[in-house]
């Protein structure tokens, strides 16, 4: 067993100061190494951060070299697969964030890698860790509803549109499917243990990030602020995805599924131009049903905690590369979720319905 987890951190960005802030609570962590591809930038980091036994790298490959327990993966979408391949084959373990790639072929890439070194790759949706969650997943998995059918999922925010690397498509890859639909989508296959896609027919736009009405960087908005798709999967059932990072309207509504014995409703939680998308509490959960041949309703009570899902999500992968565990969120797993991801894209490209074939 492992008794000082030795990390290091890849990508020196704003997400990367969160994974930092989580790993600063574990006694057993120490972060020996910072990687960035911008010259000073990791040096700049560990000082800010005060991590007085790190390393600063220019060159990930060289942080690689180091005695590493597990690396955090915090650099922009597009140098995901880079780098996840590289710390894999290093033997390093990886905590990924979200989105896990750009493409299906890298995702299947970085899967391979994983399977080929042995490493874990986990990928980090802390959503999860919501007991909430948890209770969505059980009461689906649970057979109160019967054969689910149909599934509506996704998100949407009056205004809650990101700049920067986000909106830039040699960074990000993708917008708003990437950046907050992938935690509707994990919300929804997770609790119907992530079926297989078959096909997908989508729409996206950007009539907002491309608006100067609307956003300070309009000239270089090059990802969609809106997208919406149909999904079929096997066993004959049918997922309608939605999201949005900006619109004239205050919800693109609940996430339901539907069932041949009941349905449940669940409500994202907050109010304002950033809530309304699920990267973090339920708000409500209602069930419908029959009973004694009357249609009701029963509210689901929401399980009330103090949890921070972040730190959640950090602490289960240094407990998984501590004690040998598993990979917490498998990337075999959310690597179906970025085949959908991808489908959407080509489908919105196309104009058409496009196939989407998984090699495992």
């Amino acid at each position: 067993m492992i008794k000082t987890v030795r990390i290091g951190i890849i990508g020196s960005g704003g997400i990367a100061h969160a994974h930092v802030n989580q790993y600063k609570k574990l006694p057993d962590v120490e972060i020996v190494g910072v990687a960035d591809v911008v010259p000073g930038k990791a040096k700049q980091f560990i000082e800010s951060q005060s991590l007085e036994n790190a390393q600063p790298f220019e060159d990930h490959r060289k942080m690689l070299e180091m005695d590493l327990d597990g690396v955090s993966i915090c650099t922009p979408n597009v140098s995901h697969h880079l780098t996840t391949v590289d710390a894999l084959r290093a033997g390093k373990q990886v905590l990924l964030e979200k989105p896990m790639s750009v493409t299906l072929d890298e995702a299947v890439d970085m899967v391979q890698a994983s399977r080929e070194s042995g490493s874990m790759l986990t990928i980090g949706f802390q959503p999860r860790y919501d007991p909430n969650m948890k209770l969505v997943q059980d009461i689906v998995q649970s057979g109160k509803l019967g054969k689910v059918y149909y599934v509506e999922t996704g998100g949407g925010r009056r205004r809650g549109m990101p700049g920067g690397t986000f909106i830039r498509k040699d960074l990000a890859g993708a917008g708003a499917m990437a950046d907050i639909g992938c935690y509707s989508l994990d919300m929804a296959l997770n609790a119907m243990g992530y079926p297989r896609p078959l096909t997908v027919s989508a729409y996206t736009s950007n009539h907002f990030g491309t608006n100067p009405l609307y956003h300070n960087e309009a000239d270089r908005f090059e990802v969609e602020d809106f997208g919406v798709a149909l999904v079929r999967f096997e066993n004959d059932l049918v997922l309608q995805f939605k999201i949005s990072w900006a619109m004239h309207m205050d919800s693109l509504g609940s996430t339901i599924f539907l069932g041949t014995d009941g349905g449940l409703k669940v409500e994202p939680h907050g109010t304002g131009n950033w809530s309304g998308v699920w990267d973090g509490k339920v708000g409500s959960m209602t069930l419908f049903h029959d009973f004694m041949g009357q249609q009701t309703s029963t509210p689901v009570p929401v399980i009330e905690h103090s949890k921070e899902l972040f730190f959640e999500k950090v602490r289960d992968f240094v407990d998984a590369v501590r004690d040998g565990l598993p990979a917490p969120i498998p990337g075999e797993q959310i690597l179906i979720q970025q085949a959908i991801i991808d489908g959407v894209l080509r489908s919105a490209d196309l104009k058409r319905e496009v196939s989407i074939e998984l090699p495992y």
